[in-house]
């Protein structure tokens, strides 16, 4: 990787056809291959952990000055730090994505058009795939795993608060890559200035995907100067609302893990709202969460009911707020009509959770609400791609096309038609001296 920015337009297409190019090689390898790269890579994190930590401190120092003065949240500062345990998490993670099965190697599916005349739906590579993230170390060897797993080339841009860190993580794979292959050298490309993301936008035929991670300002900034397609989400505004039938310990127990547990995520819960039958429920509720350090913004009905609680008043600005830290909003609603409506109307699209032990309510939450995540009675903590099962997530997504919520190597395909005749030509079909089959085999 080089040690110098390309801010060009022409050098930076360059590097990343050279991806292109190594992803090819990297999608012709059989699937046991992909995987001997993957484990090695997780050994090597974990080999070369001290050296990722000095880099992050590295980071974190130089970003210390910027959290001083409030130009740098706490929260944006947490999502930069890793540890000894975020570095065994990282390694543990890639051996995860080893561990499923090969994505390239399943046929979608077979039809037999006609005798001597076979289609085969083929699942294959997007191709290049471009993250522009902020802060967080871990990104990297997420993505990495995926893409190499499932035959794609990555095409990397951290942000400069993490320069030190990235660089060396990016430095590890492909490191094990042209141990393995010279031809694998460029599969994954790191950019490293900031000018260069508006020249990487343009590249439409060049890269597939764009997957922007990040504070909601710099999501919606890729999508609206890409033209290349994004997949990603703006923002996480997660709701929970604790219905009349909810078991009540179990509602402060999800509450506070789904605020405290990591509040700097895009699935940490960041509105609460409470059926009106439950108002003796509040003090208990938001006692807990001050307990816990939570900031509690409430409407009127809300803080009414909890006199002697530290509570500050919510604005309509309130409602379309991520905090991403230990803050929260909570609202009395009529009924779960008004809180589909409510969530509809405020939320992300991200995740949205139900309190409740009646499960037609439940069913009809889970029916109504518009999100890429609906969950009863658990945390919106789970809404993670190792969580259900992925290995790794290349992101989450609240769009409703290509694919949504936590995304896994099912993000990173697409499919192809095969078809295998023996001289067919359509005039004999349409001339009736032949018919179609269209058998399933």
């Amino acid at each position: 990787m080089s040690a110098h920015p390309i801010t060009s337009e022409c050098g930076i297409r360059s590097r990343v056809l050279r991806t292109r190019e190594a992803a090819r090689s990297l999608a012709r390898l059989p699937g046991k291959s992909r995987n001997e790269i993957l484990i090695a890579a997780a050994a090597a994190i974990e080999n070369r952990s001290d050296e990722i930590l000095a880099a992050n401190q590295v980071d974190y120092v130089t970003l210390a000055s910027e959290i001083a003065s409030g130009r740098v949240s706490e929260a944006f500062a947490r999502r930069l730090r890793t540890s000894a345990v975020g570095i065994k998490e990282m390694a543990a993670r890639v051996r995860d994505v080893a561990a499923l099965d090969d994505p390239l190697e399943r046929p979608h599916a077979t039809t037999q058009l006609d005798d001597g005349l076979t289609l085969v739906k083929v699942p294959c590579p997007l191709g290049v795939i471009a993250v522009i993230f902020e802060s967080r170390p871990d990104v990297i060897p997420q993505v990495a795993s995926l893409a190499i797993k499932s035959g794609n080339g990555l095409v990397l841009k951290g942000g400069a608060e993490a320069s030190c860190t990235n660089a060396v993580l990016a430095s590890i794979w492909r490191e094990i890559l042209v141990s393995h292959d010279e031809a694998l050298a460029d599969v994954i490309c790191l950019l490293e200035d900031r000018s260069e993301v508006p020249l990487l936008l343009t590249l439409d035929r060049e890269i597939d995907l764009v997957v922007p991670r990040g504070s909601t300002d710099f999501v919606e900034y890729i999508f609206r100067n890409s033209r290349i397609p994004v997949l990603g989400h703006g923002s996480g505004i997660c709701h929970i609302y604790v219905d009349r039938s909810a078991d009540l310990q179990v509602a402060v127990n999800v509450i506070v893990d789904a605020k405290t547990q990591y509040p700097a995520a895009c699935n940490s819960v960041e509105k609460i709202l409470v059926h009106e039958d439950l108002s003796g429920f509040l003090p208990v509720l938001i006692g807990q969460l001050h307990a816990a350090g939570v900031e509690v913004r409430a409407c009127e009905r809300t803080a009414a009911t909890c006199p002697d609680l530290p509570i500050v008043a919510a604005g309509e600005e309130d409602w379309s707020t991520e905090y991403c830290d230990l803050k929260l909003t909570v609202r009395v609603v009529r009924d779960l009509n008004e809180a589909i409506s409510h969530i509809n109307r405020y939320g992300s699209r991200h995740t949205e959770c139900i309190l409740t032990e009646d499960r037609s309510a439940a069913e009809l939450f889970l029916n109504e609400v518009d999100a890429a995540s609906v969950f009863h009675n658990a945390s919106t903590r789970f809404a993670d791609g190792f969580r259900y099962g992925f290995g790794a997530e290349l992101g989450i997504s609240t769009s409703k096309l290509h694919a949504r919520g936590p995304v896994g190597m099912e993000g990173m395909l697409t499919y192809k038609y095969k078809l295998r005749g023996s001289g067919q030509v359509v005039s004999t079909y349409a001339q009736g001296q032949r018919s179609f089959q269209h058998r399933r085999i």
